[in-house]
């Protein structure tokens, strides 16, 4: 704690959501920014490089090295597939909690950091989406599905996303077969239908303009049902991270979903 505050580290903080965090972190009056890393624009005060009305720490590039000096309570990862799990080993073996929002990661990772989790008593919440909106979509999703014979899933997002499937479609897709036992969607043109995740078709679309949204669409005798979340900015994922922050540290273990935490 800093003068009473939550202590955080952002990673990835030059980045799309990482601005976005910071700056929320920044205003929020439970918490203090005392730290922020990126591999771009290292050594630059954070208000210069990101702008806003942000805690001006330096931008740095060795988490380990600025966990040590910081003492957060919490390290918020917003980096790439390719770092995020040698961040989270990096926090947890510094002793702190962590929250991530990295995209890309697979089960066997999520399996992998949950052992790791268990093992320090610390607490690491992984959620592919931050928007409650988006936390109820799924939810409705899979309650809906006990009584419609098929769905579907059709997911959007901005032309830079690294990872297709989006995390959000897949949990979406797991939330939906373990309401219903089986899922059933049948196709005799499977390269023309996207990918298939137990038992549910998932279709990506990355295009400039886009943000991140997801629609479900349920099909059943004469009728269908579409249930869809948009998010139209990325300060709409701002009060999930927040509450997440706030809860991890309450956490002996890992948490994989927003849902679980709400």
């Amino acid at each position: 704690m800093t003068g009473g505050k939550i202590g955080v580290v952002v990673v990835g903080a030059c980045g799309r959501m990482g601005r976005e965090t910071c700056k929320a972190v920044s205003a929020a009056e439970d918490m203090s920014l005392v730290g922020a890393c990126d591999v771009t624009l290292v050594g630059r005060g954070l208000a210069e490089a990101i702008g806003g009305d942000v805690a001006d720490v330096q931008v740095r590039n060795d988490l380990d090295a600025l966990i040590k000096d910081c003492a957060p309570d919490v390290v918020v990862d917003f980096s790439t597939p390719a770092a995020v799990l040698g961040n989270i080993r990096t926090a947890v073996g510094r002793g702190v909690n962590i929250v991530v929002g990295a995209t890309g990661l697979t089960p066997a990772d999520v399996r992998s950091e949950e052992q790791l989790a268990r093992e320090s008593r610390l607490g690491i919440i992984i959620a592919p989406n931050f928007a409650i909106g988006a936390v109820l979509m799924m939810k409705f999703a899979a309650e809906a599905a006990k009584h419609m014979p098929a769905v579907e899933i059709v997911e959007l997002h901005h032309d830079k996303k690294l990872d297709a499937p989006s995390g959000t479609a897949i949990i979406t897709a797991e939330m939906i077969a373990e309401a219903r036992g089986d899922v059933q969607s049948p196709s005799d043109q499977p390269a023309a239908r996207g990918v298939e995740h137990k038992g549910v078709r998932i279709h990506s679309v990355r295009l400039p303009g886009l943000v991140a949204h997801q629609e479900v669409i349920l099909g059943g005798l004469g009728q269908t049902l579409t249930i869809r979340h948009d998010s139209l900015d990325r300060t709409s994922f701002m009060p999930g991270v927040l509450l997440a922050v706030r809860k991890v540290r309450e956490i002996k273990g890992l948490v994989y979903g927003l849902d679980k935490i709400l």
